[in-house]
């Protein structure tokens, strides 16, 4: 359904690119800074800020704004909101269990893959991975899964808006490139990520499809590359995650 201009509300859409603005990154942010980072004039972002403020969802110590706790009311609408989360933990359980690793599944939302359930066996990343958390899609597997759901245009797409940054020197940045290794992963099943988001990390990831053939999450395993090598992760994770692949086939809404 094509929504019309007239119907949107401009102040709304601004304030969610205000909140935007914000990340593990810039935590901290003046009025000027989330005026240029959210493509908003001083004065707009100024409103929005402060409106934030008063309604709680921000702080204000006369510089700097900062995203408050009360900001996570938002994205646990969505995670309390849809049964998929609570589906998932427990295969996610038996499957950390079972392989000794990590294991997350996440969605796609535009360039980037969303997390929204996690069993984790110890951390392998220099961040802290949770529900919610964001990773660029075209770096981490589950989000070269998602994406070789789509049509090879689409995909063109989300990388043409994506800021393809080297996160380590094993990072794959370049558009044809990553457009054909996203093939790859498209007729194979299965993504493999050799130490591309951070150096000693590994994982695997494999589409969810619902009992219609959609795909509608992913899911991964999450390895140190010293412990079990990106070579060696099909043989040792596919099988397993192939097992739970075909067990929420039909259970996915």
């Amino acid at each position: 359904m094509q929504t019309r201009e007239r119907d949107l509300m401009g102040g709304l859409a601004k304030g969610l690119s205000i909140i935007e603005a914000f990340s593990a990154e810039r935590q901290r942010l003046s009025i000027s800074e989330a005026a240029e980072i959210a493509g908003l004039d001083r004065a707009t972002a100024r409103r929005c800020l402060l409106t934030l403020s008063e309604l709680g969802y921000a702080r204000y110590d006369g510089k700097y704004f900062e995203l408050t706790p009360r900001i996570l009311r938002l994205g646990n609408a969505y995670l309390s909101g849809t049964s998929m989360p609570a589906l998932l933990q427990p295969y996610l359980d038996q499957l950390s269990e079972k392989l000794g690793h990590s294991a997350s599944a996440s969605v796609l939302d535009g360039n980037e893959i969303v997390y929204i359930a996690r069993a984790s066996q110890k951390r392998v990343m220099s961040i802290n991975l949770m529900p919610g958390s964001r990773l660029p899609a075209y770096s981490a597997s589950m989000g070269r899964v998602l994406l070789a759901a789509l049509g090879e245009a689409e995909v063109a797409a989300i990388l043409a808006t994506s800021t393809l940054k080297a996160h380590t020197p094993f990072t794959r940045t370049d558009p044809a490139e990553l457009l054909a290794e996203i093939g790859r992963v498209r007729v194979q099943g299965y993504a493999v990520i050799d130490q591309e988001l951070e150096i000693g990390l590994c994982s695997i990831g494999v589409p969810l499809h619902d009992a219609r053939g959609r795909v509608v999450a992913a899911i991964n395993v999450g390895a140190p590359s010293a412990v079990l090598p990106a070579a060696d992760l099909a043989g040792h994770c596919l099988d397993a995650m192939h097992e739970v692949q075909a067990r929420l086939r039909s259970l996915l809404p």
